[in-house]
């Protein structure tokens, strides 16, 4: 079937099977390898992109219910003021370990503080509950977190 899609503010003509998730016809299609696949059952987080500005899970959310979506990868994150806001805060406090997560986890975070621009610790932790790091830096993910509130507050 053929779908045009809306990707990092660009449109993309694709041709895709129904059933096709998202995630491969952003790695495989389109060649944004930043999203990865993790488990394939939408448990660990590590393919989450944002349709319509909320994080959801690609590798769950199929070609055939999309069209029309404005899909966004973390290839863009660093352009957006919240994006920007929780890379610098990564950096600074060397939250990845291997990295393999790190693009899932940024944009959950990012998610959680357009919805919240001020979570208390218990806040991050709930909201980022589904996203798996196989390396547990979840304590420097919540500070991250945090932090990126901060560089926003400021």
């Amino acid at each position: 079937m053929a779908i045009s899609l809306k990707l990092n503010g660009q449109t993309h003509n694709v041709e895709a099977e129904p059933g096709t998730p998202l995630l491969w016809v952003i790695r495989d299609e389109l060649k944004l390898t930043g999203t990865k696949f993790g488990c394939g059952v939408a448990s660990c987080g590590a393919c989450t992109v944002h349709l319509n500005g909320e994080p959801v899970r690609s590798c769950q959310t199929y070609i055939e219910d999309i069209e029309d979506a404005e899909i966004t990868t973390i290839e863009v994150m660093d352009q957006d003021k919240v994006g920007a806001a929780v890379q610098q805060a990564w950096l600074e406090l060397d939250v990845v370990q291997c990295g393999y997560c790190q693009s899932g986890q940024i944009m959950s975070a990012v998610g959680l503080l357009r919805e919240n621009a001020k979570p208390t610790a218990e806040e991050v932790d709930e909201y980022m509950y589904g996203n798996a790091c196989r390396c547990a830096t979840y304590q420097r993910i919540r500070d991250g977190v945090l932090r990126a509130s901060e560089i926003l507050e400021a």
